[in-house]
């Protein structure tokens, strides 16, 4: 009695079978993910000169922006995770960076704001940081630099709202 051999899908059956979906090239996560990391690459050595990083930075540089800012309205403008937030603001405080107090009001809220140390920081930081967006604007173009940060806040405003259901 001869058995039935079983038939193993060939590897283009297996390709044909998936979802079809656009190429990875073509991912507008990936594409986003690609310009901010050759964007970043001309900064970080001059973020590492400075002793900063990437996310330090950001933090500083947020901190320019207003007068102090409560820890959860720091991590939203941010885009930094409590947990990861909390470690770079000791980081900062060790540094002399930054100051750190509790709202009186209520001392579960911790209030951040920056420290005039912070402040000669970010000026001599920003002096080299003002240098690379010149170049990054001469390459690029300043009209098209303008419209593309135009055409990014557009569709972060446009994506702003409820998840599109998939």
């Amino acid at each position: 009695m001869q058995g039935k051999s079983r038939s193993m899908p060939h590897d283009s059956d297996t390709a044909t079978a998936r979802i079809r979906i656009r190429h990875f090239s073509k991912s507008l996560p990936m594409s986003l993910l690609r310009a901010r990391e050759a964007v970043m690459r001309h900064f970080r050595a001059s973020l590492r000169r400075f002793g900063l990083t990437e996310q330090q930075w950001r933090v500083l540089r947020a901190l320019t922006s207003g007068e102090s800012f409560e820890v959860t309205e720091l991590a939203e403008a941010t885009f930094l995770l409590a947990p990861s937030l909390s470690r770079i603001l000791r980081d900062l405080d060790e540094r002399g960076l930054i100051l750190r107090r509790t709202l009186k009001s209520d001392l579960r809220r911790g209030i951040v704001s920056i420290s005039p140390q912070g402040l000669a920081l970010i000026e001599r930081a920003g002096t080299e940081s003002e240098v690379i967006y010149r170049e990054i604007t001469g390459r690029y173009g300043g009209e098209r630099l303008a419209e593309l940060q135009s055409l990014l806040r557009q569709l972060e405003e446009c994506l702003d709202g409820p998840e599109i259901a998939g």
